[in-house]
């Protein structure tokens, strides 16, 4: 009976232990779920993407280029490819800001997952100088030489509304050609025309 108040005590101290550790665990546990998802928002960044339409090779293209800050190599250079010039088959590196500009612009539109149509990606200097002789309006130093501009339209959007938006973020260079239907985006000097 000398024993009794003892384990009394103990199993009294044990359960107090028990339960605060218990209730310590369970703290932990929703602070390492509430981690758990800060991170799954963490590993998920922001995919761009773009989708077009090339009407002079009758080709689409629906790729993610970039994901969070890096841009996907392999994307890139399908985008290269898809942009290249129509009629020599020529390739060259785009600078990247230029899809970012098309993607931001189709967000501003609020159309982000619609297709773009590409009038003209890439020229090379020959085709360039074909064109500024036989069609007006064609710069003798085009931003399209440099892999940095790019026609289009964005089927359902007319096209002064292109590029009112395309103006309003004042990336680079914008071409209004309502005769043709199509607006030109460059990232080359603010400047519109």
């Amino acid at each position: 009976m000398g024993f009794g108040p003892a384990i009394y005590t103990e199993r009294v101290m044990f359960k107090r232990i028990f339960f605060a550790g218990a209730a310590a665990f369970a703290l932990l546990a929703a602070s390492l779920s509430a981690s758990a998802a800060d991170v799954s928002k963490v590993a998920s960044p922001t995919q761009y993407r773009l989708r077009l339409y090339n009407l002079h090779t009758d080709e689409r293209i629906d790729v993610v280029y970039r994901v969070g800050n890096r841009y996907l190599p392999g994307a890139v250079a399908e985008l290269d490819h898809f942009l290249r010039d129509h009629r020599t088959g020529a390739e060259k590196a785009y600078d990247v800001r230029e899809f970012d500009l098309l993607h931001d612009l189709m967000a501003r539109l609020g159309r982000p997952d619609s297709e773009i149509d590409i009038v003209c990606g890439y020229r090379t200097p020959e085709t360039n100088t074909y064109l500024r002789e036989h069609t007006q309006g064609v710069a003798l130093h085009s931003e399209h030489i440099q892999a940095k501009a790019i026609d289009i339209r964005v089927p359902g959007v007319p096209t002064a509304e292109v590029r009112d938006a395309a103006m309003a973020m004042h990336r680079g260079g914008v071409g209004y050609y309502a005769q043709s239907n199509f607006v030109h985006v460059d990232v080359g000097p603010i400047r519109h025309w």
